[in-house]
């Protein structure tokens, strides 16, 4: 079974929930929109489906992919920890850059 993460990992699909975030889709629309087949882009969205990241909506003969968003936020929340570890390095760095500035700027007019 796929995960949420190798789905991503994936351009093609990356591409398809851009998509998908526009607006809901037919399979036929993305294999347009991608200039790839029909059948390659069905395969893409069983992989998404598998993983909670797209969902279908059928209207009558039509089906229509959708993005389900719940799995995006539940991504982004664990994510976000491991931003604010890079903010607090880069703020460090930032700070040490400063720092060193400042000591070149003062032996300048020294």
């Amino acid at each position: 079974m796929t995960t949420i993460y190798e789905a991503l990992a994936d351009p093609t699909r990356r591409r398809i929930l851009e998509l998908l975030r526009e607006r809901p889709r037919m399979v036929g629309d993305l294999a347009d929109l991608l200039n790839i087949s029909q059948p390659g882009v069905s395969k893409q969205l069983r992989v998404l489906r598998e993983v909670g990241l797209v969902q279908v909506r059928q209207d009558a003969q039509r089906r229509w992919y959708e993005l389900r968003l719940e799995p995006l936020i539940e991504l982004d929340q664990w994510l976000a920890a491991f931003r604010e570890s890079w903010e607090r390095r880069l703020d460090r760095l930032d700070a040490y850059l400063n720092e060193l500035q400042g000591k070149e700027e003062t032996d300048d007019h020294e």
